[in-house]
């Protein structure tokens, strides 16, 4: 029996080319787009899985409120994992990972190797403890015990050393010797990049510093004993960091710690400040998930709209079969089969499509997934539930119309359909009407995404980050005569200024706070600190609202001068940037709190971005501190940026010859803050596209139905002096009408989303009304030019010949 439903389904096929054509196509497609994504949104939830006893390890990070805004940031105080280890026997394992600007590579040396690598991290020795990553040489145990010890990565291994066991092994780091303990495996879904660690007691910083509850330096990962309450341990925790922080209970906890299971790092973090792990965003991975569902809908709202459509043809059919005794189980078995073989067939074609664009995708996306169907037995039976879910759900009701016809009424040609005589196919229009709410919904979301981003790379910030050459110092030599290396820099006609800092646009910057004396109060704010020099402001252009900058010939500018920016004279509660010039504020030095520096603002300059759009501009303190001097910017004159390079070169290879030189241009770390919303604006065109098309191949096919039922109406409009162009409008205005009425359930749904995803970025667009005409003019265009096609075809037609037609 089964044999005949598909040999009977074959020849249908066969026999009805076109309708063939468009559906594979179309679910083929859909099924393509299915998968693409779902292999993303698959490899995007595998962070952080492979780790045994992973569900019981939590990032600690703070949350820290002002009156405006609440934010996680992901850096803490050293003695928050000190205090967890000591007073909380819930912690089974503590370790304390130093808070380092891993963009920054360092010098890897060994034998004749000599390269500049990122991914270095510090850690405790308990690292491998609550990280059991997988050893491939050494043992994790003890193995960070000694300052002296590192282990690394088996990528990073054969990178430095080639193949075979590097144990014991010395290599360089930044001109240090260390000995290689062990080698762990890499994996791509480890939340940290990490590459080689080092013991964090390299650093030898002061006991002030490591007893600190202010210096919010630290990465801090918990692992819980069995059994442990982790609600429980961080009550107890907050009560402790409270008591430490403001033992007399008089001030606002401002800043209140929390545990993030691991699990979640990966892709609940996006919003999380100075993260420097491998973020995902579950709002990008929801959001593919339904861009693939919509896809696959209106693939099999295709098939429901034309095989309906089309079960005119198959009436009698119906009515032969169910006279010579067929039941209607058998009907809905015939037609189900049908469904089945033809989304097998799809399934097949979009299996054969993953494979193909896959590759592409790994490359857009920095991903190495895989789509073997003979390797991956999961994917066998992947692909076996498409078939039978798809073809079920697309098959399921045309099959019920078409067993359900009468055979009397059907045989006499009377065809009860989902519209009788003179009644609207509300099922057909319906299922149109869903397609192109999608297809707008999606252009719509497209083309807000596309501004934002345009307004993320275009939005002025302040400052000019153009032709501004951007390295970090190397080398004893340099940071001892820094003064003497810049003068040699700025010699030459090429180079317009020099600044050397810490604390620039783009780059890592201190997060601190300042005391001001208020109604004979200290009062304690949180501010970013800028570590700048006398040619900070001239480097970067920034403008000047108030006062003056920092100048050579003003000898307290050094030690006794501050310039804030706009925000923080309003969050400081300065009144204006005038009322703020002389306004004393004190600073607890670095390395050495226990030394206050003093000092009175001389000037305000105007807000500038040098974080992303999606943090709102901090209250800023900029200052002269030069045992903070680390990055050198050089901004170039347009007219010979060549020369000014190789300048560059020469005075580096004057001061530093032990170590090469490695520049980036400042514009440089804007472009890469967005690449994942350039991604997302990628995809979502890429499946919008997609989307579309699936949905013209419906609508195509529809369009052909209606000019076919109608080629005797065309006939006699054409022989009584119709034009053919109102015999298109005849036959397009209908689809027209279910567009028009597609919008408007999809305008107020898309503002909705658009608006929710915007209310991440700190600054934004408004929603462009004009986005939402063009999708709609749009889809129009679409469903018009593919309406129209048929309509022109069948209106030019003869006449004669249609009204002879049967």
């Amino acid at each position: 029996m089964f044999k005949n439903y598909f040999k009977i389904a074959y020849r249908n096929l066969l026999r009805q080319k076109g309708f063939s054509f468009i559906n594979i196509a179309g679910l083929a497609l859909g099924v393509t787009a299915c998968l693409l994504i779902g292999l993303f949104v698959y490899d995007e939830l595998q962070f952080d899985k492979f780790l045994p006893q992973g569900e019981r390890v939590y990032r600690v990070y703070n949350t820290v409120s002002t009156d405006e805004s609440s934010d996680q940031v992901t850096s803490v105080p050293p003695m928050f994992g000190t205090t967890l280890a000591e007073s909380f026997p819930e912690a089974e394992y503590v370790v304390r990972i130093l808070m380092q600007p891993w963009d920054g590579p360092r010098l890897v040396e060994a034998g004749d190797k000599r390269l500049y690598e990122t991914g270095g991290i510090e850690a405790d020795p308990t690292f491998f403890h609550v990280f059991p990553l997988t050893f491939l040489y050494g043992s994790p145990e003890k193995v960070l015990d000694d300052p002296t010890s590192i282990v690394i990565s088996d990528a990073f291994a054969r990178k430095v050393f080639g193949e075979g066991d590097p144990v014991g092994k010395k290599v360089s780091i930044d001109k240090n010797d260390f000995i290689v303990k062990g080698v762990f495996a890499s994996n791509p879904k480890f939340h940290l990049p990490v590459k080689y660690i080092r013991n964090l007691a390299i650093f030898e910083f002061p006991a002030t510093r490591m007893q600190n509850w202010g210096w919010q330096q630290f990465y801090t990962y918990v692992k819980l004993k069995e059994g442990a309450d982790p609600q429980l341990m961080l009550s107890k925790f907050r009560t402790e960091v409270k008591k430490q922080i403001d033992p007399d209970n008089n001030k606002p906890f401002n800043y209140v710690p929390s545990l993030q299971p691991l699990r979640e790092v990966h892709l609940y973090s996006a919003s999380f400040k100075f993260d420097q792990a491998i973020r995902g965003n579950i709002t990008y991975v929801k959001a593919l998930s339904i861009i693939a569902v919509f896809i696959l809908l209106i693939a099999c709202f295709n098939f429901v709209n034309l095989a309906t459509a089309k079960s005119l043809q198959r009436a009698k059919e119906v009515g032969v079969r169910k006279t010579l005794g067929a039941s209607r189980q058998q009907l809905l078995g015939q037609f189900l089969s049908e469904t089945l073989l033809l989304t097998f067939i799809s399934v097949v074609f979009a299996a054969a499509l993953t494979s193909l664009l896959l590759p592409s995708l790994n490359e857009f996306t920095d991903k190495d997934m895989h789509f073997n169907v003979f390797s991956q037995p999961d994917l066998l039976l992947l692909l076996f539930l498409l078939v039978v879910v798809v073809g079920v759900l697309a098959g399921f009701y045309p099959a019920l119309v078409l067993s359900g016809f009468r055979p009397v009424s059907v045989l006499k040609g009377a065809v009860v359909s989902d519209g009788g005589p003179g009644k609207t196919p509300w099922l057909r229009h319906g299922l149109i009407v869903v397609q192109f709410s999608l297809s707008i919904f999606l252009i719509i979301c497209a083309l807000v995404v596309y501004q934002q981003v345009q307004y993320l790379h275009h939005k002025d910030l302040g400052f000019n980050k153009d032709q501004i050459l951007f390295f970090p110092m190397r080398g004893d030599n340099m940071f001892s005569n820094y003064e003497t290396f810049k003068q040699e820099l700025a010699k030459s006609p090429a180079v317009a200024s020099v600044s050397i800092g810490y604390g620039f646009p783009g780059d890592a910057t201190a997060g601190d706070g300042i005391e001001l004396v208020k109604n004979g109060e200290r009062v304690h704010h949180g501010v970013t600190h800028l570590m700048v020099d006398y040619d900070y402001l001239t480097t970067l252009g920034l403008e000047l609202v108030a006062g003056r900058g920092f100048s050579k010939d003003m000898p307290t500018d050094k030690d006794a001068a501050f310039l804030i920016n706009e925000t923080a004279v309003k969050e400081l509660g300065f009144g204006s940037p005038d009322k703020a010039l002389g306004k004393s504020m004190e600073w607890k030095m670095w390395l050495d709190a226990d030394t206050i520096k003093k000092g009175q603002v001389i000037g305000v300059v105007k807000d500038f971005h040098f974080k992303s759009l999606f943090d709102k501009v901090d209250p800023t303190v900029l200052q002269i501190f030069p045992g903070a001097n680390w990055k050198v910017a050089v901004k170039m004159k347009s007219t010979n940026v060549a020369a000014g390079i190789s300048h560059v070169k020469q005075v580096w290879d004057t001061f530093s010859p032990e170590y090469p030189l490695e520049y980036k241009f400042m514009d440089e770390n804007f472009e890469v803050m967005y690449k994942a919303e350039d991604k997302l604006k990628s995809l979502l065109w890429i499946f919008t596209g997609m989307a579309i098309f699936v949905g013209c191949l419906g609508l195509f096919g529809l369009a052909a139905y209606a000019a076919e039922k109608r080629k005797k109406e065309i006939g006699i409009r054409k022989i009584l002096g119709a034009k053919t162009s109102s015999i298109v409008t005849l036959l397009s205005r209908d689809f027209l009408k279910l567009v028009l009425l597609a919008a408007v359930i999809a305008i107020p749904l898309a503002w909705y989303a658009m608006r929710k995803w915007l209310e991440d970025f700190a600054y934004r667009i408004d929603i462009p009304v004009w986005a939402f005409a063009v999708a709609v003019l749009l889809a129009g265009l679409v469903a018009l030019l593919t309406v129209s096609y048929q309509a022109l075809r069948a209106a030019t037609l003869n006449p004669v010949k249609n009204l002879r037609m049967d």
